[in-house]
């Protein structure tokens, strides 16, 4: 027996229970039942009332199948009826977590006061609460309850793989059911994104195709059911270290069970697994290549099919070393000391350093047009009296481009700035600071814009500050709101802020050469002999803003290229001078079409991963 303050950790599944204990000086061991690192959660109730737990529950089910349970975790409101007896299923489970703690109390004493439940992610308030319940019911002190991809990953960190701030892992967690789920390591910890869950995706599954293709007749009778099951079931562990073992079955004759069978009876159950992997990384809103890798775990993990299936399906995965115990290894390292691990930093990454472009571009482009604006004014009338006829929609354009140039700075120093603090500030806070005071920014340089240009003039300041303030007041609203989301962290986008509130520069680049010959065309009489081909510059350049405009409001290639037409051809037509405000106004409302469509896509719309808590 071993003295100090042990910690057990206990992942109780569907199928079978492993728990580990650790202590402070790093060491652990898992707990043998009957020698083997897993013990069966059936139980089975004899007939004096006594709970019979583990592997004896499984060599007492032929006999009395009417008393056995395989699987006792249940909905927490559910009850079972075994032999005409009403059964509460928190009496199961609690006599299998007595059963782990009496083998604790042989290694560790009775001191034993750090306990850790593994649930699965997806389990709700109510049944986390039913597992404290069992606990209690075990004699257990007041659990831990730790989700199993948390578990898991904390395991991965602990044995020296690195993951930094803000990488997006998976965990495919394979035994009697299978629940995917994908993580992100955040500044408090590991956040989990998505999970999904499948119950007839594992390893049950798997055992029920294996009885279908080695017996003819399938099993009438409880005890049959549950001696053919408990063969099976050693058979398939034993494939691990052989090509072929033979399996007796009652009242028939024994059967040999290799891996070609076990592989053909798995490899329906394993792609629902790959599929329900790929959707988990879908829910979560990232891609494979967004992952730092997915992880398996489980005893069904150990399948050799497993790996070739989900690689098929785009994944690449890595099996955890001992994968039936990863999860309680995990949950007995969570919030122990850990010198070794990488220490939390703020989650937001750092932006690469390409986003310059989303920086530079929109501000050159504001500069050449507001520039253009000023210097190409076309002006009637005589010297007593001239009037000037302006393109308010390049001024428009120009204070659009001046805001996003100030909102992409803003995010891109504000997610830097949140990555490399040492002070205890939520990045989100750093972020949100950071996009309104760039949006503030924004709209002094447009303002600026306004004053100048009506000094360069000399008309009333009123028709500069219509062109340059109301356009860019929805874009402002929408990055305040982002902005209050950022601070709050109510959600944390895939890749980061930066990377959310990157502005596409192609649309940047069409819409502003657009602008450019656009003004460019209306200036035509100054030289009579190319007005052709000054027309036609102009046309093009309608044709341009027009592109310009779908790139920025719709992303899928196909879509723009089927609305880039006609709308090229009407902005196109439009290009005069009574009609610039007009195609300033467009591309404004994209801009904030764009601002709106990644603030509801990313951060608002209410999205489903996890099923529905229990």
């Amino acid at each position: 027996m071993r003295s100090g303050q042990a910690r057990l950790a206990i992942d109780y599944g569907s199928a079978d229970t492993t728990a580990v204990l650790a202590w402070p000086d790093g060491t652990w061991t898992p707990l043998l039942f009957d020698g083997e690192p897993a013990l069966p959660s059936a139980v089975l109730l004899s007939e004096d009332g006594t709970t019979v737990t583990g592997h004896h529950a499984w060599r007492a089910a032929p006999v009395t199948p009417h008393r056995f349970i395989p699987h006792p975790r249940q909905p927490s409101e559910q009850r079972l009826t075994v032999a005409d007896t009403d059964v509460d299923p928190l009496d199961l489970v609690a006599a299998t977590l007595r059963h782990v703690a009496e083998q604790a109390h042989q290694i560790a004493g009775p001191g034993i006061d750090d306990v850790r439940l593994v649930v699965p992610a997806g389990w709700g308030p109510r049944r986390r609460t039913w597992m404290r319940h069992a606990a209690h019911r075990a004699g257990l002190p007041p659990p831990q309850v730790i989700d199993a991809p948390t578990a898991v990953a904390a395991h991965l960190l602990a044995t020296g793989l690195q993951l930094p701030a803000g990488a997006y892992l998976a965990v495919c967690d394979v035994g009697a059911t299978a629940e995917v789920s994908v993580l992100r390591r955040g500044p408090a910890g590991f956040e989990v994104l998505a999970t999904l869950a499948d119950p007839t995706a594992g390893g049950t599954a798997i055992d029920d195709a294996l009885t279908t293709t080695l017996t003819t007749d399938p099993p009438s009778t409880g005890g049959q059911r549950w001696a053919v099951a408990a063969s099976l079931r050693a058979g398939k562990h034993a494939l691990t270290d052989h090509p072929a073992v033979t399996v007796p079955l009652p009242d028939g004759p024994a059967v040999v069970l290799h891996t070609g069978l076990l592989d053909q009876a798995a490899q329906p159950v394993l792609q629902r697994i790959a599929h329900l992997t790929t959707e988990a990384i879908t829910a979560a809103e990232l891609t494979p290549r967004d992952l730092i890798g997915v992880y398996c775990v489980g005893g069904t993990a150990r399948l050799p099919l497993l790996a070739p299936t989900l690689t098929d399906a785009g994944i690449t995965p890595t099996l955890v070393d001992q994968p039936t115990l990863a999860a309680a290894r995990g949950a007995a390292d969570a919030g122990a000391t850990n010198t070794t691990a990488e220490p939390t930093t703020p989650g937001e990454p750092v932006p690469p350093v390409r986003r310059a472009a989303a920086i530079a571009l929109p501000g050159f482009a504001s500069l050449a047009l507001v520039s253009q604006f000023l210097l190409t004014p076309q002006w009637r009338g005589s010297l007593m009296y001239r009037e000037a006829i302006l393109n308010w929609g390049e001024l428009t354009m120009a204070a659009v481009f001046a805001v996003i140039a100030c909102l992409s700075a803003g995010t891109v120093l504000a997610s830097t700035i949140a990555n490399r603090t040492t002070t205890p500030t939520s990045p989100g806070t750093h972020t949100g600071t950071g996009i309104l005071a760039a949006a503030s920014l924004g709209v002094a340089v447009s303002g600026m814009y306004a004053v100048v240009g009506s000094l360069y003039v000399g008309y009333p300041v009123n028709g500069f500050l219509r062109w340059t303030l109301l356009p860019i007041t929805p874009t402002i609203t929408a990055a305040a709101v982002i902005a209050l989301i950022a601070a709050r962290q109510w959600r944390t986008p895939a890749g980061g802020w930066s990377k959310l509130l990157a502005f596409p520069t192609g649309s940047v680049i069409t819409a502003a050469a657009g602008m450019l010959l656009i003004q460019y065309s209306l200036t035509a009489d100054r030289w009579p002999h190319l007005i052709l081909w000054i027309n036609l510059a102009g046309r093009v350049g309608g044709l341009l803003l027009g592109i310009g405009t779908v790139m920025a409001v719709v992303s899928q290639p196909i879509l723009r290229l089927i609305l880039s037409a006609p709308l090229a051809v009407i902005t196109a037509a439009l290009v005069s001078w009574s009609a610039s405000g007009i195609l300033g106004a467009i591309y404004a409302i994209a801009v904030t079409t764009w601002w709106l469509r990644q603030m509801w896509t990313h951060l608002l719309r209410p999205h489903h991963p996890h099923r529905p808590p229990q």
